[in-house]
Parts: structure tokens; sequence; C-alpha cells
């Protein structure tokens, strides 16, 4: 069965200076559709810009990459754009959402830029995902009126609009208290036990520890591959 995201002999280097920066440096590995995967590592060791290849946020200098069986190394930005609608979602630390608009409406928001359904349609999926994440209550709360860990969840349930078979993390806990860190764990390993692969990024060692596997970076390279 093919992998839903491989990379093979993955580099990034940047041009600073006199000499290169390595920020991944021949990076090789496989997940499958479902798994949990923490990616760790200090600052500068690669991680960030590893997510950000992932998410087609950004590009590599060589290597392959194949999501969901397609090439998307060498993608232009528009291409990009078009495969991070339809396959990928984002969670972000600081949540990114718009200040004035009522959560149901900022659900709806990645399927406006698709879209792929009827205004009808629209509202009643947004309604079921926030139901899922635990605001059924909450729909017409605007951020202001919400905590952090219900922002958090809202983010969540927008990243989910258009059905992706990846979620991509990067920190989702990093501006939350313990409790609202602990409820959003919870909701993420649920999500993966109903298939959903999470690919997340964090420097914590007790948020890692809901993923199943742990990837760790050092100067660019993959020096650890743990699974549970």
């Amino acid at each position: 069965m093919a992998h839903l995201i491989e990379i093979r002999d993955l580099r990034k280097t940047y041009e600073t200076g006199d000499e290169p920066v390595h920020a991944l440096d021949g990076v090789s590995l496989s997940i499958d559709a479902g798994e949990f995967v923490a990616i760790m590592g200090a600052s500068g060791s690669g991680k960030s810009t590893m997510l950000n290849i992932l998410g087609c946020l950004d590009t590599p200098t060589s290597g392959s990459y194949l999501l969901d069986g397609i090439e998307v190394a060498r993608r232009s930005r528009t291409e990009l754009a078009h495969i991070r609608n339809r396959k990928l979602g984002f969670v972000f630390q600081n949540f990114n959402l718009l200040p004035r608009t009522r959560a149901v409406e900022q659900v709806e928001l990645p399927d406006l830029y698709m879209g792929r359904l009827a205004f009808s349609a629209r509202r009643r999926r947004a309604l079921e995902l926030l139901r899922r994440v635990g605001l059924g209550g909450r729909t017409g709360h605007t951020p202001a009126q919400l905590s952090g860990g219900q922002q958090q969840r809202v983010a969540i349930a927008r990243a989910l609009m258009n059905e992706p078979p990846v979620l991509f993390a990067d920190e989702p806990t990093g501006n939350l208290d313990t409790k609202s860190s602990i409820e959003i764990m919870r909701l993420f390993t649920e999500l993966s036990e109903e298939g959903i692969t999470i690919v997340m990024v964090t420097h914590e060692d007790d948020i890692a520890s809901y993923a199943k596997r742990q990837l760790v970076m050092r100067d660019g390279k993959l020096v650890k591959d743990v699974r549970r």
C-alpha cells in the first residue's frame, strides 16, 4: 500500500552570507494514513522547515516529496495552493481567526475559497464540525467571546472543513494552559483514530507523548524516529 506522505533525500538550502545553511540535509521518511506524528527538535533543527515543505507552504531545494502518490516537490505556487486547499488542513499556535467573525463563519472559510458546497450544505457542515469539537453552543461567538482553548477548537474545525486527509499543527498548544492543552491533544488523538493523519511540530515532551510516533530533528537531519 502506498504511503500518504513519502519524502526521499529532501534538502533545503538557504544562501546567507558566505556559508550556505542546510535547513534540511537529506531527510527521508514515510507517513501512513491515520498516523499521529510529532516532529521535535531545538530551534534551528529544521522542524519548521520540514513542516512548511510537508504542508506545501515551501518547496525543497532538491529531493522528492510524494503526497498521496503525487509528486509535489516541483509544483508552482498556484499548484501548491490548490493542493493545500484540497488535501491539507492547518492549525497554528496563534489560532489565526478573524477577530469580528462568528465561529460558524470562520469554519466555513475554506469552502468559500473552494466553492465546493452550496450555502446550506456549507453551513450544515460547519455546524456539524463545531459540534464535533465540542462547541455546538458557541457557533455565534466571535474570538473575543471564546477562551484560548475554544478558539483553537474553532481553528481545528476550520481545518477539517474541506475533509483533508492530513492535518498539520504548528505548536498547537503553545498559547494554551495545561487543561486546554490536554483537551486539544485528546481531540487530536480522536481524529487520528478516525483516520486523519496528524503531523505536529512541538518542543514540549508531554505534548509529543500523545503522538504514536516521534521524529527528532537536529541540524537539518532526522536523528531519531520512535514509534509507540
